[in-house]
């Protein structure tokens, strides 16, 4: 049973950062791609960034790039978010996902909360 577990989520002040992880389980994730997406009160779910687990190749939205990094670690079968310059509008329920393509996503995480204070 496939499980991708977030965490890392929390309260910080705008200007701060955190990291989120996603533990993932369950199966060989070789050939995927590991995603991360948000979701803000109201809005739809929208794209953050992904990387293949093969080699490395990183996706990220234009407008969140240079300030959100993701990275993984396969040794230990987990995908990391590394949020910089924080502010107000990150605040969202993120989740971890894992598909065969960017496009293209079938496990989904239960999320973590990231709230930014002004």
């Amino acid at each position: 049973q496939v499980q991708l577990v977030e965490s890392g989520g929390g309260l910080v002040q705008a200007g701060g950062s955190l990291r989120l992880s996603c533990a993932a389980s369950g199966r060989t994730f070789s050939g995927y791609v590991m995603g991360w997406f948000r979701q803000a009160p109201g809005k739809e779910r929208e794209f953050v960034a992904a990387i293949s687990w093969t080699d490395s190749s990183t996706y990220y939205v234009n407008s969140l790039k240079g300030r959100f990094t993701i990275s993984r670690d396969n040794a230990k079968n987990t995908v990391y978010l590394q949020m910089n310059s924080l502010n107000p509008e990150d605040t969202a329920v993120y989740y971890c996902a894992a598909g065969i393509g960017v496009r293209e996503y079938h496990y989904w995480g239960q999320g973590t909360q990231v709230t930014v204070s002004s």
